[in-house]
């Protein structure tokens, strides 16, 4: 029997995702929150830019949050690919959904694997990391800077007794891009923490690239700065460092620059010009994930009495952004400096 496969949060990345399964040919429901892009995929099907080429994909299955009610059927597997702080709730409203063996993969750039387990089942659920740069911006369009053949995913199950299951996801994620299968899914999950506390708030906070911001002295000091603390604070959470990106386990334990290499690696996989999630988030006036990156290096440094003083200042600072108090630009680095006494 034909699987039946949701994407619920079919933003940047959830696009691209039920995109590229709905052009593999499998049967692919795109469920999504905001009603314009709903609306503007049935009208006109989606849109994918990339630089070999625009994609366009006009028998898209797209669906409001309303349109729940109308299902008769439940989902073999759904890619859970909202914002950290709303998997809660989405986990709950998909649960009635999702078929008693079906799968929850969630996709958050936090910590939510746990939680999601524990709605719908931990043997429902799979734990899951993304490399994928993305941007959407108008309704049924998308930015991808990320190719299918520079994505990549890591899978996971949270408890061995899952382990059989997860070669099911591969086969079905793999015409998205690259797929490695992770022993420790949970470990992978919080070097992605590492990665975005290094790099995605302080561009976000400046309001620049990548190719911009490293031309400013003292913008790389803080990022590893802001990294050496999500490490000490996960280590102290008992992760290990878990290779992501398409790295091994040999390459991660040995380098003695772990920080320099990802962040090189992040780089040279997405390009240098893309503007990250939580900037684009900035730009939309809409709330970023702050708390559930940066935000939980700081809780986690207070548990165990770790400082976390660069973590600590660019949650502030991305906050009062939010709240309209500053704006994205270069003097949030000299604010940052400034408390840091730098």
């Amino acid at each position: 029997m034909r699987k039946r496969i949701a994407v619920l949060g079919t933003g940047a990345n959830g696009s691209c995702t039920g995109g590229d399964l709905t052009q593999a040919g499998f049967d692919v429901s795109l469920i999504d929150q905001w009603p314009a892009h709903v609306e503007a995929m049935r009208s006109n099907g989606l849109t994918i830019q990339m630089k070999s080429g625009d994609i366009h994909i006009p028998d898209i299955k797209a669906f409001h949050l309303c349109d729940l009610a109308t299902f008769s059927h439940r989902f073999d597997m759904v890619f859970l690919m909202v914002k950290a702080y709303d998997a809660r709730w989405m986990a709950e409203l998909i649960k009635p959904y999702l078929a008693d063996n079906g799968l929850l993969i969630g996709a958050q750039n936090s910590m939510t694997a746990d939680e999601l387990g524990d709605i719908v089942g931990r043997n429902r659920t799979l734990g899951c990391v993304v490399e994928l740069s993305s941007e959407i911006y108008d309704p049924g369009i998308i930015i991808r800077n990320s190719p299918p053949e520079g994505t990549w995913f890591a899978l996971g199950a949270l408890d061995t007794a899952m382990n059989h299951r997860v070669s099911e996801v591969e086969e079905v994620l793999k015409h998205v891009g690259k797929v490695d299968i992770s022993d420790d899914i949970m470990s992978a999950k919080w070097m992605k923490i590492v990665v975005n506390s290094t790099t995605m708030s302080i561009k976000a906070m400046m309001g620049m690239t990548s190719s911009e911001i490293f031309q400013i002295d003292g913008v790389r000091e803080l990022m590893l700065r802001a990294g050496e603390e999500a490490l000490t604070a996960g280590q102290a959470q008992g992760y290990r460092r878990a290779p992501i990106f398409g790295l091994n386990q040999k390459e991660v334990e040995q380098s003695n620059q772990l920080l320099e290499m990802l962040m090189d690696k992040l780089n040279t996989d997405i390009g240098p010009t893309v503007i990250n999630a939580m900037h684009q988030d900035h730009i939309k006036g809409r709330r970023t994930e702050i708390d559930y990156i940066n935000g939980l290096v700081c809780e986690a440094g207070k548990k165990h009495n770790i400082p976390t003083p660069v973590n600590d200042i660019v949650v502030e600072l991305n906050k009062r952004i939010s709240a309209g108090e500053l704006k994205q630009e270069r003097q949030n680095l000299d604010r940052a400096l400034a408390v840091l006494k730098v």
